[in-house]
């Protein structure tokens, strides 16, 4: 399955339960006609992994995901040796070395035959495939998550360039393994810190920010279709207000329907003061922000 048009993504990902904005759709539909990875950006919690798990759906692909983090090597990315599983057979052919080395006229000559075996112990059955091999040797096309590239160090980044450029991987020992599938990549940033020129040259950049509020209303009506219409509204307008202050986190689209879940199991029909004082742990994540908000809650409830 492919994307039609830029109208056809926003209707794939509605269906596939994720609402988004028609310049979001564009970035999407552009980078599948293209084949470039889409670089996601913008705060944790606006849904930049949840866009890739939602083009996986609608183009019923399998989601193959890499998270990084510091200190993350290509071994843990590409592939790895399964040395036990080698060590075990091995240990199991040990009888076989006198007939590979009969006949042999010195010492030389035995290692040399038993070099030429070595083959038999770097092939397919004893690589373990890490996401990015994973991707590339797929049979079909897949989408590829390389989730918090800004937590992988900036050796990892410059690795991931050739991956991303060649959608090939070189294994020493079995030769070069070309993408039988151009596989559909997204990279998602939290800003922790700048991403590379040459990286963001490879990719189509996206930021998403905190959605609109008839954007926003509409997502929670999607995900909670039992809510209350006032009660969305007064959820939204309360999130967006506190948005505005000047906190050490403030409360994303995750925050909003977590809050609203919330409000559901406390049978909640209208937001006072006390209500939201009493679930405001729910929205901010830090004691600072909670105090901040606490402060200021009669400006938040009219």
């Amino acid at each position: 399955m492919k994307f039609k048009s830029v109208d056809h993504v926003q209707i794939a990902l509605e269906a596939a339960d994720y609402i988004c904005s028609k310049n979001i759709a564009t970035v999407v539909f552009l980078a599948q006609a293209t084949q470039k990875p889409v670089l996601v950006e913008g705060p944790a919690g606006v849904g930049k992994t949840e866009l890739s798990k939602a083009v996986a759906r609608s183009l019923k692909r399998k989601l193959i995901r890499l998270q990084c983090y510091e200190g993350l090597d290509e071994s843990k990315a590409l592939y790895e040796w399964e040395y036990a599983k080698q060590l075990l057979y091995t240990q199991m052919m040990k009888e076989k070395i006198d007939d590979v080395i009969a006949g042999s006229n010195s010492l030389s000559d035995a290692v040399d035959r038993i070099a030429d075996q070595e083959d038999a112990f770097f092939s397919e059955r004893f690589i373990l495939p890490r996401p990015l091999l994973q991707a590339i040797g797929s049979p079909e096309p897949v989408v590829l998550l390389i989730d918090e590239v800004d937590k992988s160090d900036p050796e990892f980044e410059a690795f991931l360039l050739e991956v991303l450029s060649d959608f090939q991987i070189s294994i020493p020992e079995l030769g070069t393994r070309t993408a039988r599938n151009i596989p559909f990549v997204f990279l998602t940033s939290n800003d922790s810190r700048d991403m590379s020129d040459a990286l963001k040259r490879r990719c189509i950049h996206l930021y998403i920010d905190y959605p609109q509020r008839e954007l926003e209303m509409k997502i929670v009506k999607l995900k909670i279709p039992q809510i209350d219409d006032r009660l969305t509204e007064q959820v939204v307008d309360i999130i967006r207000k506190i948005r505005e202050m000047d906190l050490k986190k403030k409360p994303c689209i995750s925050e909003t329907l977590d809050w609203a879940h919330s409000l559901i199991a406390l049978q909640v029909e209208g937001l006072s003061s006390e209500v939201v004082t009493d679930t405001l742990n729910v929205i901010c994540k830090y004691r600072a922000d909670v105090e901040h908000v606490k402060a200021r809650i009669d400006k938040l409830v009219n």
